[in-house]
């Protein structure tokens, strides 16, 4: 369906964190399109989890950067990058949220077409530990050694230890930093690079296959590939009281090449929400 797009060309992915091990197989099987992994850039200069350098721009941004970046050092008109965030989640401040990005530009046919995938799958956390029992702990729920770790002697100082595997490292690091510690505690954090947590990387593969499915979804007049939503209409009515809800009740689909757009109703394909999603029924 994307052959005559992407079938024969060579895309490059940015990456120093071996996310080619999820992308790669999942777009060269879809497209044909061959993908060169480049490891020259340091995609660090761009922003770090452990802040040590802040992000400039938005998540989508410094995907864009990256691609963009790939594309000129290496002279190819079609580019693929990656670029996630954690934080708390958007409902539910307690629960930790992962966003993934995977990004394709094509030069060539002027496209740009980004595949995402956000959840509470993820390992994400950090926290202050005075002995190596309550480290331990910490490890243990964040599915360490496979999950990697990083420690610092204080939330914002150096020295800043990452990927650390395993428990003798993890053992050694901790009462090394301890001792330049100010009040006697380490911080401790998930390392959240793509190669340093499986969990991380399994998303980045169902951002990729979101990318895919754009891909595949082609405009109904122009044929260009990446017809998706591009707005969501609430106001699903109650099926108690009629009143609308938060619940999606349209969505609309446009091209990234002609402008068409199309509308579709009821997307979930249920015309009345549950009164449980109700204000007025269930205040």
């Amino acid at each position: 369906m994307s052959g005559d797009y992407f079938s024969g060309r060579k895309a490059v992915l940015v990456t120093k964190h071996k996310k080619e091990k999820v992308i790669k197989p999942v777009f060269e099987n879809a497209t044909g399109c061959e993908v060169i992994v480049d490891t020259s850039f340091d995609t660090d200069e761009l922003g770090t989890f452990t802040r040590e350098k802040e992000r400039i721009g938005s998540q989508l941004e410094v995907a864009k950067k990256k691609a963009l970046t790939g594309m000129k050092l290496n002279n190819l008109d079609l580019g693929l990058a990656s670029e996630g965030s954690f934080g708390p989640h958007p409902a539910v401040p307690f629960l930790p949220w992962n966003r993934e990005i995977v990004i394709l530009i094509d030069s060539k046919n002027e496209l740009e077409i980004y595949g995402e995938y956000s959840g509470v799958e993820t390992n994400y956390a950090q926290s202050f530990v005075q002995n190596f029992k309550e480290l331990k702990e910490f490890a243990q729920k964040a599915g360490f050694p496979e999950h990697f770790l990083v420690l610092r002697p204080d939330e914002n100082s150096l020295p800043i230890i990452k990927g650390i595997d395993s428990w003798q490292e993890l053992e050694r690091v901790f009462h090394e930093l301890r001792l330049k510690s100010n009040d006697g505690k380490v911080f401790v954090e998930t390392d959240m690079r793509a190669h340093a947590n499986p969990t991380r990387m399994a998303n980045i593969k169902k951002a990729t296959e979101d990318l895919i499915r754009k891909i595949k979804q082609r405009c109904p007049k122009c044929k260009t590939p990446g017809f998706d939503v591009i707005k969501r209409q609430k106001g699903l009515p109650c099926e108690w009281c009629g009143m609308p809800t938060e619940e999606i009740i349209s969505e609309t689909y446009g091209c990234l090449k002609c402008g068409f757009n199309m509308e579709r109703k009821f997307p979930k394909g249920k015309e009345k929400a549950s009164a449980e999603s109700c204000k007025y029924c269930n205040p």
